[in-house]
């Protein structure tokens, strides 16, 4: 009797695991593949609040402030894509930004240099407050390649105080070559 119960038990258990197992699908696993991201297409215009184009702020900068612009450093650079037969015709830099009353409080004037990859543009001095565009021609001999570092300095910045560390100079809403 004790062999009969101790099949009929193990007859129970292997079809307990059968049915059980009958019952399990099989998941099948998610695959991991690399793929290569192609990198963000330059911009021959960049507005410094749009996060498509913030790699190309390559430093001086500041954070975002009211979701449209940025404060500078007194030294910030920018890479941008030369427009159409800039090569052949040249382009017009273009920085649209702000001198705030208070940098003239401070400092009475700001001026401004800039450089298109080795060629030194004419500097521009602002002494009053509100919104300007600097705007310079970039000659064609420095527009040949696939993108150009444009290179900004101020001669001067303040600290705001009051725990803010920061060196300001500008703010900064757009910079961009333009097609001639």
């Amino acid at each position: 009797m004790r062999k009969l119960i101790r099949a009929f038990s193990l007859f129970l258990l292997l079809l307990t695991v059968m049915l059980a197992a009958g019952g399990c699908r099989r998941q099948e696993r998610a695959r991991l593949e690399v793929t290569e991201e192609e990198p963000p297409a330059l911009a021959s215009v960049v507005h410094v609040a749009d996060p498509a184009t913030a790699a190309q702020l390559l430093k001086g900068f500041h954070e975002i402030e009211q979701g449209s612009w940025r404060w500078t450093a007194g030294g910030f650079s920018v890479m941008l894509l030369p427009p159409a037969r800039a090569a052949q015709l040249g382009a017009r830099l273009q920085l649209k930004f702000s001198v705030p009353g208070v940098v003239i409080e401070r400092l009475k004037s700001v001026t401004l240099k800039a450089t298109a990859g080795s060629t030194a543009l004419p500097p521009e001095t602002y002494s009053k407050p509100g919104e300007h565009v600097y705007a310079q021609d970039v000659p064609a001999a420095a527009l040949g390649g696939s993108s150009v570092a444009v290179d900004f300095m101020l001669d001067q910045t303040f600290a705001p105080g009051g725990g803010d560390e920061r060196q300001l100079g500008i703010i900064v809403t757009t910079v961009g070559l333009e097609p001639k």
